[in-house]
């Protein structure tokens, strides 16, 4: 589990007791989105015929749109974990940051798992010796779609949880 043992209070909607606003609760639900969708391919690639991740994806942008509840898009991310689990490498981190993203409408804090899980599926994809640099990469990739109304919350939760996401943001 890459989530905290104490829940940041700024990943904890208002209503909730916390300061996360709706507004940032979607724009993160939508980075977290675009994170997993960018690795998608390597799932698909394996498993052309399961649409359970992709879905996940979908129901996170339809639970920012109003479409969907947040049970909806927290069960569609359980799905898309589910559809990780026989595999390994690439495909399988990919699987897991679609689920990931569709958990975010549920917790917030989801969503650094998605962007890890994206950056974990793109080291497993790349040629012996390249791991670490296509890590960078995808991890820019990430951090430049940022929007900024959420950048800095979402640099400073990478510091804080860099050591139980595997360090991969590192770039």
């Amino acid at each position: 589990m890459i989530l905290p043992k104490i829940r940041d209070p700024r990943f904890v909607t208002i209503r909730r007791g916390g300061t996360l606003t709706d507004s940032d609760h979607h724009l993160l639900a939508l980075w977290a989105a675009a994170c997993a969708e960018h690795v998608l391919h390597l799932f698909e690639a394996a498993r052309p015929g399961d649409p359970r991740p992709r879905q996940a994806i979908e129901h996170a942008r339809a639970w920012v749109r109003g479409e969907v509840r947040m049970m909806q898009a927290r069960a569609a991310g359980g799905h898309a974990m589910g559809a990780a689990r026989d595999l390994r490498g690439a495909a399988r981190h990919a699987a897991y940051a679609a689920g990931q993203a569709g958990a975010v409408a549920h917790v917030a804090a989801h969503e650094l798992g998605a962007a890890a899980y994206a950056i974990k599926a793109v080291r497993a994809a790349a040629p012996e010796g390249e791991s670490e640099a296509a890590g960078r990469r995808e991890c820019q990739w990430q951090r430049d779609r940022l929007p900024q109304e959420i950048r800095e919350l979402v640099l400073d939760d990478q510091r804080c949880r860099n050591d139980i996401c595997w360090s991969v943001f590192d770039c």
